[in-house]
Protein backbone atom coordinates (compact mmCIF):
# COMPACT_ATOMS: atom_id res chain seq x y z
CA UNK A 1 0.00 0.00 0.00
CA UNK A 2 2.85 2.40 0.74
CA UNK A 3 4.32 2.03 -2.74
CA UNK A 4 1.06 3.16 -4.35
CA UNK A 5 0.84 6.15 -2.04
CA UNK A 6 4.50 7.06 -2.64
CA UNK A 7 4.03 6.96 -6.42
CA UNK A 8 1.00 9.24 -6.15
CA UNK A 9 2.87 11.68 -3.91
CA UNK A 10 5.82 11.70 -6.31
CA UNK A 11 3.50 12.51 -9.23
CA UNK A 12 1.88 15.29 -7.20
CA UNK A 13 5.31 16.74 -6.38
CA UNK A 14 6.31 16.68 -10.05
CA UNK A 15 3.02 18.33 -11.03
CA UNK A 16 3.40 21.10 -8.43
CA UNK A 17 6.97 21.75 -9.58
CA UNK A 18 5.85 22.13 -13.20
CA UNK A 19 2.81 24.24 -12.30
CA UNK A 20 5.07 26.81 -10.62
CA UNK A 21 6.51 27.59 -14.04
CA UNK A 22 3.62 27.27 -16.49
CA UNK A 23 0.18 28.84 -16.63
CA UNK A 24 -2.40 29.32 -19.33
CA UNK A 25 -3.94 32.47 -20.72
CA UNK A 26 -7.00 33.04 -22.88
CA UNK A 27 -4.82 33.27 -25.99
CA UNK A 28 -2.66 30.28 -25.05
CA UNK A 29 -4.45 28.05 -22.52
CA UNK A 30 -2.90 25.21 -20.54
CA UNK A 31 -3.82 21.72 -21.75
CA UNK A 32 -3.83 19.58 -18.62
CA UNK A 33 -3.96 15.78 -18.67
CA UNK A 34 -5.36 13.41 -16.06
CA UNK A 35 -4.77 9.71 -16.53
CA UNK A 36 -6.42 7.01 -14.46
CA UNK A 37 -6.06 3.27 -14.81
CA UNK A 38 -9.12 3.13 -17.10
CA UNK A 39 -9.60 6.58 -18.62
CA UNK A 40 -7.81 9.69 -19.79
CA UNK A 41 -9.15 13.24 -19.52
CA UNK A 42 -7.88 16.53 -20.89
CA UNK A 43 -8.93 20.15 -20.34
CA UNK A 44 -7.96 23.51 -21.80
CA UNK A 45 -7.70 25.90 -18.85
CA UNK A 46 -7.36 29.68 -18.80
CA UNK A 47 -5.56 30.15 -15.47
CA UNK A 48 -5.92 33.94 -15.56
CA UNK A 49 -9.71 33.74 -15.26
CA UNK A 50 -9.96 30.22 -13.81
CA UNK A 51 -12.17 28.94 -16.64
CA UNK A 52 -12.17 25.69 -18.57
CA UNK A 53 -12.40 26.50 -22.27
CA UNK A 54 -12.80 22.95 -23.60
CA UNK A 55 -12.61 19.38 -22.35
CA UNK A 56 -12.54 15.83 -23.68
CA UNK A 57 -12.57 12.48 -21.93
CA UNK A 58 -12.53 8.80 -22.76
CA UNK A 59 -15.72 8.46 -20.69
CA UNK A 60 -17.78 10.31 -23.32
CA UNK A 61 -20.20 8.10 -25.21
CA UNK A 62 -19.47 9.61 -28.64
CA UNK A 63 -15.76 8.91 -28.31
CA UNK A 64 -16.31 5.41 -26.95
CA UNK A 65 -18.58 4.51 -29.86
CA UNK A 66 -16.07 5.72 -32.45
CA UNK A 67 -13.19 3.60 -31.09
CA UNK A 68 -13.11 -0.14 -31.64
CA UNK A 69 -12.45 -2.15 -28.50
CA UNK A 70 -12.34 -0.81 -25.00
CA UNK A 71 -9.91 -0.29 -22.18
CA UNK A 72 -7.07 2.11 -21.57
CA UNK A 73 -5.23 1.99 -24.89
CA UNK A 74 -3.10 4.34 -26.92
CA UNK A 75 -5.84 4.43 -29.58
CA UNK A 76 -8.33 5.76 -27.04
CA UNK A 77 -5.86 8.45 -25.94
CA UNK A 78 -5.26 9.44 -29.57
CA UNK A 79 -9.01 9.80 -30.14
CA UNK A 80 -9.27 12.04 -27.06
CA UNK A 81 -6.36 14.14 -28.38
CA UNK A 82 -8.06 14.53 -31.73
CA UNK A 83 -11.34 15.51 -30.03
CA UNK A 84 -9.72 18.17 -27.84
CA UNK A 85 -7.96 19.67 -30.87
CA UNK A 86 -11.27 19.96 -32.74
CA UNK A 87 -12.97 21.54 -29.72
CA UNK A 88 -10.06 23.94 -29.24
CA UNK A 89 -10.23 25.08 -32.85
CA UNK A 90 -13.99 25.60 -32.59
CA UNK A 91 -13.45 27.86 -29.57
CA UNK A 92 -10.73 29.83 -31.38
CA UNK A 93 -7.61 28.34 -29.76
CA UNK A 94 -4.65 27.56 -32.03
CA UNK A 95 -1.72 27.40 -29.58
CA UNK A 96 -1.51 25.83 -26.10
CA UNK A 97 0.86 25.09 -23.22
CA UNK A 98 1.08 21.35 -22.53
CA UNK A 99 0.83 20.25 -18.88
CA UNK A 100 1.46 16.52 -18.65
CA UNK A 101 0.22 16.45 -15.05
CA UNK A 102 3.35 14.90 -13.56
CA UNK A 103 3.06 11.82 -15.77
CA UNK A 104 5.90 10.59 -17.97
CA UNK A 105 5.70 11.76 -21.57
CA UNK A 106 5.22 8.20 -22.77
CA UNK A 107 2.44 5.87 -23.86
CA UNK A 108 -1.05 7.31 -23.55
CA UNK A 109 0.10 10.83 -22.64
CA UNK A 110 2.38 10.96 -25.68
CA UNK A 111 -0.31 9.52 -27.98
CA UNK A 112 -2.77 12.19 -26.81
CA UNK A 113 -0.23 14.98 -27.42
CA UNK A 114 0.80 13.64 -30.84
CA UNK A 115 -2.82 13.33 -31.99
CA UNK A 116 -3.56 16.89 -30.84
CA UNK A 117 -0.51 18.15 -32.76
CA UNK A 118 -1.51 16.25 -35.90
CA UNK A 119 -5.00 17.74 -35.67
CA UNK A 120 -3.63 21.28 -35.74
CA UNK A 121 -2.81 22.41 -32.18
CA UNK A 122 0.58 24.05 -31.75
CA UNK A 123 2.72 23.46 -28.66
Amino acid sequence: MHQKQDRREARDRRHRRVRKRISGTAARPRMTVFRSLRHIQVQLVDDASGRTLAAASSTELELRKSIPGSGPTVAVAAAVGKAIAERARSSGVESIVFDRGGYLYHGRVRALADAARESGLRF
